[in-house]
């Protein structure tokens, strides 16, 4: 899967998730945080395609979606970017 298909998938699992996903310029990756009791997801808008999908997928999985089906595709993403998170 490419990673405009996978940004798309995994922005619509957040937004199912009651998430809001923001992009903005500025110095810095991206991530999950709450803001003014909103949950949302920032990801720096000048990120190329397949760095945007990773910070959607760890933000995602710092949220908790063990419990919410996912498309074994999408899962495995999700799985393989917190691993890299982890090895780094």
């Amino acid at each position: 899967m490419n990673a405009e298909y996978m940004i798309h998938e995994l922005e619509a699992l957040a937004r199912n998730c009651g998430i809001a996903i923001r992009y903005e310029k500025g110095d810095f990756e991206g991530g999950y945080c709450v803001l003014k009791e909103k949950r949302l997801i920032v990801i720096n808008k000048r990120l190329l395609p397949a760095r945007k999908a990773s910070v959607l997928a760890q933000g995602l999985a710092e949220v908790g979606i063990d419990e919410v089906y996912l498309k074994p595709a999408i899962r495995e993403f999700i799985e393989d970017e917190l691993a890299k998170l982890a090895r780094s």
